[in-house]
């Protein structure tokens, strides 16, 4: 009995010693694991963009009520009441060839944009609480000369925050008005996406 009581001692000793969430089968000493989780190392692009389409899809859902935050997948209201689908599409475009007019490489690409979403604030947001520019969209790049994926479809939340009450009113004195603050922040965003890729994309 004496024997079982000291075996079972020394077992649990050792289990205290190896946390739960520790998983050592086939550990070698010496070597860190490398798990799907751990970031790819980024490394830089050479590109430059010699095409750029982007397609805001006719089902996404546009609001034009007057409430703090429409259900909707775009709201827009600085352009006057119209087909805000093509608006939308008009000020990505404008943004995406702002930000890849910056890329000189040597490998010439075509950047395919899809919007998900594109909602700004309205009146009733922007001249009181202020709040978030929310932009979602979906890019792909594909090679000028053979059209092969050497980038797949990634998609982007590129969110922006709003200004509200008298802070817009002062952004828009300076001629900050949303438009130009989501162009800006929009060419920003796919310059950096496309100034970078992840290793194991950026050799195809």
């Amino acid at each position: 009995m004496k024997k079982l009581i000291v075996g079972a001692l020394f077992t649990l000793a050792v289990a205290g010693c190896v946390k739960p969430e520790q998983v050592t089968r086939g550990e070698q000493p010496g070597l860190d694991l490398v798990t799907r989780e751990a970031p790819l190392e980024p490394i830089a692009m050479d590109v430059a963009v010699t095409e750029i389409n982007v397609v805001v899809p006719a089902e996404l859902k546009v609001s034009e009520a007057n409430t703090f935050k429409p259900k909707a997948d775009i709201v827009w209201r600085e352009d006057p009441i119209g087909n805000r689908h093509e608006q939308v599409q008009m000020i990505v475009a404008d943004a995406m060839k702002r930000g890849a007019d910056r890329l000189t490489g040597a490998r010439s690409v075509v950047l395919d944009v899809t919007v998900n979403e594109f909602h700004a604030l309205t009146q009733r947001t922007r001249y009181t609480v202020g709040g978030t520019h929310a932009i979602n969209f979906t890019y792909l790049l594909r090679d000028a000369e053979t059209g092969a994926v050497i980038k797949e479809a990634e998609t982007v939340q590129a969110d922006l925050r709003a200004f509200g009450g008298g802070e817009a009113l002062a952004a828009e004195a300076r001629g900050e008005t949303q438009k130009v603050r989501i162009t800006a922040h929009l060419a920003n965003v796919i310059q950096q996406e496309l100034s970078f890729a992840p290793e194991a994309e950026a050799g195809a």
